[in-house]
């Protein structure tokens, strides 16, 4: 952001930078990609489902922190890319460590929806 940008100009510098993230990403990571199309077809179901607020609430919180912990682990991979494509022990570890954060969001929300869902249908 624009050193000294305040207020309202603030929010808008961070509302485009964080647009033209989301733009990279869909270009850039396929995985992205597939838990948006994900994110826009499990998202009305979860809206049509007969199942509380808070059901409803995990259901579609599962699913965008999904998104999240892949933005960020797709962020950690462009960094550790950038500096450079010959292995390092720290780099192999940082990309290993993201990968598992999106193992263990990706276990939650299948847990979250398989529960949520067998105790309304069994």
């Amino acid at each position: 952001m624009k050193p000294g940008a305040t207020g309202i100009r603030r929010l808008i510098n961070a509302t485009r930078y964080s647009y033209q993230g989301l733009t990279s990403a869909w270009h850039h990571e396929a995985a992205i990609r597939q838990e948006i199309v994900l994110i826009t077809v499990l998202t009305p179901l979860a809206i049509w489902l007969d199942v509380t607020t808070i059901e409803r609430i995990l259901l579609i919180g599962s699913l965008l922190l999904l998104l999240i912990v892949e933005l960020l682990n797709s962020a950690i991979e462009t960094v550790v890319d950038r500096i450079g494509s010959d292995f390092h022990e720290l780099s192999g570890r940082a990309k290993d460590t993201g990968s598992a954060a999106v193992l263990i969001t990706l276990l939650l929300v299948t847990m979250t929806w398989g529960m949520i869902l067998f105790n309304h249908f069994y």
